[in-house]
């Protein structure tokens, strides 16, 4: 049996230039583990996910996946190892087709190979498949976001990192996008999720770590901190007065 941590940072420290956003920063996940990033605006909770990416570079501290260090390793070697990345705003290709932003997420793999793993993105969302020749700029949000779900999980990751999913989104579709995701666990995979909306993010992830000023204020299990009357009081407010509101 494999105990090597999924991932692993260790006093890590990072940002753009000589501009520190987050620093000492320790985090482990395992296979499987579900875990939501909380806070402000600015708080450095993209930053965590550009760095794990590769897309920031480290100042201190080590960051490693599945054993392996990944210092220095440009953002495409680490979704070939197993990364996903879902960024904010979805970053897909307007004028292409659903098929063809599909297709970019396994643009190494054979014509067989990405055709097979289309069709198994498609049972995960089932809804795109009436998209699939449309153009990714004439579709709604909640669409638009499955794709760039779908786009990631096309790389056959084991660690999926999503930047502020639900943004725009309406609470149903909120809530059918963690259900999806919900049912991803299932395969070993592990998820990272960073989200304004904490109350969407700590009813899907088992734990949480709360940043504030680009260092970790907090953590424990997702509902420790859900019953915590500071918390609530500080966060659950970006969700605004529904459960599941952007």
């Amino acid at each position: 049996m494999n105990t090597t941590p999924c991932l692993t940072l260790e006093s890590v420290a990072a940002g753009y230039g000589k501009v520190p956003v987050i620093s000492g920063i320790d985090l482990q996940l395992n296979a499987g583990d579900t875990i939501a990033v909380v806070g402000a605006n600015g708080a450095g909770k993209t930053t965590l996910l550009r760095t794990i990416m590769g897309e920031v570079s480290t100042s201190q501290g080590t960051v490693v996946f599945d054993g392996q260090p990944l210092a220095d390793l440009p953002t495409y070697r680490r979704c070939k190892m197993g990364i996903g990345y879902v960024p904010e705003g979805r970053q897909l290709f307007p004028d292409m087709s659903v098929r063809e932003n599909l297709e970019l997420g396994a643009a190494r793999e054979t014509g067989t190979e990405r055709n097979r793993r289309i069709a198994e993105t498609l049972q995960v969302f089932p809804k795109l498949q009436p998209l699939i020749r449309g153009r990714c700029g004439l579709l709604s949000g909640g669409e638009q976001q499955m794709v760039a779900i779908a786009r990631a999980l096309m790389g056959k990751p084991r660690l999926l990192l999503l930047d502020e999913p639900s943004t725009g989104l309406a609470p149903k579709i909120i809530s059918e996008l963690y259900a999806t995701l919900s049912s991803l666990l299932k395969s070993g995979l592990t998820i990272m999720v960073v989200e304004q909306n904490a109350r969407a993010a700590l009813r899907f992830a088992s734990r949480a770590l709360v940043f504030e000023q680009g260092r970790i204020a907090a953590t424990g299990t997702s509902k420790e901190l859900l019953a915590d009357p500071r918390m609530v009081e500080a966060y659950m407010g970006m969700a605004g007065a529904s459960p599941g509101q952007a």
